[in-house]
């Protein structure tokens, strides 16, 4: 998983981090559930985990979504199949919002999550600094249809 988060770092389009975390702090920072890996042999693809937005209780339902591909492996459906099952599983644990932040480059990532009913809510202009440069960030959220509709 840590060199999946490498790769993203890497590409300069997955995250502001410049380098991944150490497992604990990893760790600390995604709730514990919800957390999914594609395995193909002895190969990780892939992962997703959320993290919770805040540690109000009022927000115990609203989440951020992280989601790492490896580089030979992207393309290939593995995100696809790894947002739909957190969002399945999401739902089973009771949580209504998953949040995103994209760089707008990466626009694979922006039209899969737009795929799986994610929608702009806004747009973050110079959100923060990465090498000395402003970078932008798409805001998507995905709201569920069966937990916290009522």
């Amino acid at each position: 998983m840590k060199k999946i988060y490498e790769e993203g770092i890497a590409s300069g389009h997955a995250t502001f981090e410049r380098e991944a975390p150490t497992w604990t702090a990893w760790d600390a920072s995604h709730l514990k559930v919800c957390r999914w890996v594609a395995i193909q042999g002895d190969r990780v693809l892939g992962w997703v985990a959320l993290s919770p937005t805040s540690s109000r209780c009022v927000y115990r339902g609203v989440t951020e979504v992280s989601v790492y591909i490896g580089c030979d492996d992207r393309g290939n459906g593995v995100g696809r199949a790894l947002l739909k099952k957190v969002i399945e599983s999401s739902e089973q644990e009771g949580i209504w919002t998953i949040h995103s932040g994209i760089f707008p480059e990466n626009k694979a990532s922006v039209a899969l999550h737009q795929s799986l009913g994610f929608r702009q809510v806004g747009y973050f202009e110079r959100i923060g600094k990465m090498k000395d440069k402003w970078r932008d960030t798409i805001y998507l959220e995905r709201r569920s249809q069966v937990v916290g509709i009522n």
